[in-house]
């Protein structure tokens, strides 16, 4: 739930007559390429039934656009997902009733409410899965397009810093490297593993200390996440995520391991990126 509560993070679209133009075309195609819901069975001029539907789509997304969608954008602030799913489910709502008004008169069935429930149940059930499917895909989309640009600055900033991991044995020698070198930090039992950038290529060495001690010398730097109870990644370095909420595999540039992060911290790192 604390999904649809979120701020939908795309910019509307100013192109409104574009993007109504280009849904009635897909209606258009679906209707004279598919031929679906006995569509095949008309005798008369296909392309041009497809094309009066495809118009009627058209018309519906900018009417509801200029008169609905756009109105409340302008007074609800701020604009969340479920904001957005609910205003795509209406639009599929207000296309199917004109479609379905369109259908009758063509080709001559009669406007009852036992022949429009089935129109309304499978418009509901395709709209909630369509919409869910948009909205899902724009907004990892998003994600992804934000970390990209978040690591891009936060790396340029952080270029001149160094970062001392410490190490507490007796004879023990602290770890001094560059922030935008290091990959990973992994416990292992008494010690900790850290992977880093050296001469371009990966290494790691063993410091005796724990990951909460490191962790917490680290707490001022937000690039430095932990997202597993053994792991410790530093976001200026993943170069991609794969996964859902149960969890993610990160992979970090030309380091071969991939680094998991545990489903209790995919929260805390979507809203790091968010």
């Amino acid at each position: 739930m604390t999904f649809l509560t979120r701020k939908y993070p795309f910019k509307q679209s100013k192109h409104w007559l574009r993007d109504s133009i280009f849904d009635g075309v897909i209606i258009w195609a679906i209707l004279y390429l598919l031929q679906p819901f006995g569509f095949s069975l008309y005798q008369g001029n296909k392309c041009l039934v497809a094309a009066i539907f495809g118009l009627v789509t058209s018309c519906c997304c900018a009417l509801y656009g200029l008169a609905i969608l756009r109105p409340l954008q302008q007074r609800v602030k701020p604009w969340r997902i479920w904001h957005e799913g609910c205003a795509i489910l209406g639009l599929i709502l207000f296309i199917a009733i004109c479609n379905f008004l369109l259908f009758s008169f063509i080709f001559h069935y009669p406007i009852t409410i036992p022949f429009f429930l089935p129109v309304l149940y499978w418009t509901v059930i395709i709209g909630i899965i369509m919409t869910a499917l948009s909205i899902g895909i724009q907004y990892n989309r998003s994600l992804k397009d934000r970390m990209e640009a978040l690591l891009s600055n936060t790396t340029e900033e952080q270029k001149d810093i160094t970062i001392t991991i410490h190490d507490t044995n007796v004879r023990g020698n602290d770890l001094s490297i560059p922030i935008n070198s290091l990959l990973y930090i992994e416990a292992q039992k008494n010690n900790v593993s850290v992977c880093y950038l050296k001469d371009g290529k990966p290494a790691s060495v063993e410091v005796h200390t724990t990951l909460t001690a490191v962790v917490e010398e680290l707490k001022s730097y937000e690039n430095i996440f932990q997202c597993h109870r053994s792991f410790v990644v530093n976001v200026n370095n993943i170069t991609s995520a794969r996964g859902n909420s149960n969890g993610y595999q990160l992979m970090l540039g030309t380091c071969p391991n991939s680094i998991p992060v545990s489903r209790s911290y995919v929260p805390k790192l979507k809203s790091f990126i968010a």
